[in-house]
């Protein structure tokens, strides 16, 4: 079978549609031109983005288009892409095309077409905003690790002077914590992802333009997020028990302005201080320590991220290894949060290191 190129498939597609109503985005020092064909995304995405925004400057241009159409059946070859480790849903196929790749989300529809200066999704989009956002937020992420950054799974947040990132396996509250630090005066820059380089005085951190979205367990342990959960909600889950709670599967946007006023949200700085989570619930007191993270490869790998499908990695790029990641951290100060789960010391222990 011929495949068709990425730029005819756009050529086609958008000679479909009329994608005259614009939306410009500066995130990050990065330019978005978001074109669709409803004003209702538009507004949507405006909204969502709105905390967010920062002047891009001079910076490159990225242009995106989605547009509102129903499920489309691209009629091609498509690939079933493997679930993550720990889980069992296929979500995504693809197929790779010779100047890009095709994703489709199987639960929605949704088509996504990316390569070269082409950017479009389509399908559905009113009904899955989310995968737009995030659609939007991985070209961020393929600019910069085309440039040389290192993608990593981690919280990020800045005091007055230092920047700190929190990683640790799945689930266990890197979250979480970063919402306490914002109980404690500290500025948001990222809920789950950071790109990471090393700039002149030491590492550097951006985030994404994303919203936290945090469990019920969350919402009831912080009282600045008590705006999260209906009333209804919060005495519902109030009565569970707190094992129940901490693997429950039902999430929450957190509208970082609604919870902690404007101005809260800063979308880069420096890396000075890494905290590996490597706790367990009922372990005892929790504490912190420094260590060397060279000497502790298994805590190194739940830092490091791979891009996924949404990201092509320019011809004959290997993938980085732990060698790049303790290159791109060296000047941090890292530290480990061991013992028992335990976010308000764990934050105040932070706060202190971020004084």
């Amino acid at each position: 079978m011929n495949l068709p190129r990425v730029s005819e498939l756009a050529e086609e597609l958008l000679g479909r549609q009329t994608a005259d109503i614009r939306l410009n985005l500066g995130l990050n020092e990065l330019n978005f031109e978001i074109r669709t064909n409803r004003p209702e995304l538009a507004e949507e995405l405006e909204r969502y983005y709105r905390p967010f925004q920062q002047a891009g400057g001079d910076g490159p241009l990225i242009t995106v288009y989605a547009l509102e159409t129903p499920a489309w059946d691209c009629a091609l070859p498509l690939r079933l892409k493997d679930p993550e480790p720990g889980k069992s849903k296929i979500k995504e196929e693809y197929v790779d095309l010779a100047d890009g790749r095709l994703v489709r989300k199987r639960l929605t529809g949704m088509v996504f077409v990316f390569g070269g200066d082409t950017n479009l999704a389509l399908g559905p989009c009113l009904a899955n905003p989310n995968q737009v956002v995030n659609f939007i937020n991985n070209r961020q992420i393929q600019w910069e690790l085309e440039r040389g950054a290192l993608l990593a799974h981690a919280a990020g947040v800045c005091g007055p002077r230092l920047g700190l990132a929190m990683a640790g396996r799945a689930g266990q509250g890197k979250s979480t914590l970063a919402l306490h630090l914002m109980s404690r005066g500290v500025t948001f820059v990222s809920n789950d992802r950071l790109m990471v380089t090393q700039g002149e005085q030491g590492p550097l951190m951006s985030g994404l333009a994303k919203l936290p979205r945090i469990n019920p367990g969350t919402a009831l342990n912080n009282p600045d997020l008590s705006k999260v959960m209906s009333p209804t909600d919060q005495k519902r889950f109030a009565a569970l028990p707190p094992a129940q709670l901490w693997s429950l599967e039902h999430k929450y946007d957190v509208d970082i302005d609604a919870c902690f006023g404007p101005g809260r949200i800063k979308m880069g700085g420096s890396l000075d201080l890494l905290a590996l989570l490597d706790w367990e619930r009922d372990a005892g007191e929790c504490r912190l320590r420094q260590v060397d993270l060279a000497e502790h490869p298994d805590l190194l790998a739940a830092f490091m991220k791979e891009p996924g499908l949404f990201y092509l990695p320019p011809v004959g790029q290997a993938a980085p290894g732990q060698a790049d990641y303790l290159r791109v951290l060296a000047g941090a100060k890292v530290l480990v949060l061991e013992g028992g789960v335990d976010f308000e010391r764990a934050a105040d222990l932070l706060a202190q290191e971020l004084r």
